[in-house]
């Protein structure tokens, strides 16, 4: 097999990179549904949320693409993006001051700023503050938006109650949603700003983070009137680390950004799985 390969973790996020610059005759092994689910199976795997490739692109720095752990591709995944953003500079693919990538949902810009990465994901869409799913108790709001990924968002006042591993299939799967979303849950941190959990539709349970569900999250606190435009949103992941959101005007239409960890953890060649 022997592919080169490098472990990141974004905010708990993990995942695995290949430079398909290099070999992309690989490619096609790499995305195979199969093969995803292996490599990132944890103990008879590497182990990781999803597989990112860094591929050539014609327009821009690079293209990335991203498969799920359970083999299906992703239109976007924001701490993916966050560390593609870093790897890219590690790799000279891109400047750190600004570069521009291509994903399924859109062109993202991206730069390194004060040592960490920064991306500008496409303008939200689908914004819906009432979705006519019933809520439970303990459920304040619940509201749907897409910021790449669909997402729901529900306000809760304490995280430490909210049982994702079963509430999250069931909203997952709601039949008012035609392709399914991540499921997120916020509430107010002691400390200031919010606590964030995520039921990540593709690996089919709570993850550690979730990039574009903390963008989700500050677009709907922002309608909600609990977070102000062009002031940063900061949300707490499960692993305990911070993602940063900060929405922007630009031509009429509303820009996030998100910054957060794209952080290397190692890299090693791929033999026998």
């Amino acid at each position: 097999m022997s592919s080169r390969f490098w472990k990141m973790s974004g905010s708990g996020n993990d995942f695995i990179f290949f430079d398909g610059r290099l070999d992309g005759d690989l490619i096609g092994q790499w995305t195979d549904p199969a093969f995803v689910r292996k490599v990132c199976t944890p103990h008879t795997g590497v182990g990781a949320d999803g597989i990112a490739i860094i591929e050539h692109s014609d327009t821009h720095d690079f293209r990335l693409r991203y498969h799920n752990r359970d083999g299906s591709l992703g239109d976007l995944c924001g701490n993916a993006s966050l560390c593609a953003t870093r790897l890219a500079v590690e790799l000279a693919v891109a400047a750190p001051a600004s570069m521009s990538f291509e994903t399924e949902a859109g062109v993202i810009h991206a730069r390194i700023r004060d040592g960490r990465p920064e991306i500008d994901l496409q303008p939200p869409r689908e914004l819906r503050l009432e979705t006519g799913i019933s809520r439970m108790a303990g459920e304040e709001r619940l509201s749907f938006v897409d910021t790449g990924v669909p997402h729901l968002v529900i306000r809760s006042e304490d995280l430490g109650v909210i049982e994702v591993s079963s509430r999250g299939p069931e909203l997952r799967y709601h039949e008012s949603l035609s392709a399914g979303a991540n499921v997120n849950w916020i509430a107010p941190a002691a400390e200031g700003g919010w606590q964030i959990r995520t039921y990540e539709r593709g690996v089919e349970a709570e993850t550690l983070a979730c990039g574009t569900g903390a963008v989700a999250s500050a677009v709907l606190l922002e309608a909600w009137g609990e977070a102000e435009r062009d002031r940063p949103t900061v949300l707490r992941t499960k692993s305990g680390q911070q993602l940063t959101v900060t929405l922007r005007d630009n031509a009429g239409r509303t820009v996030p950004s998100l910054s957060g960890e794209g952080r290397i953890v190692f890299e090693g060649v791929l033999r026998e799985l």
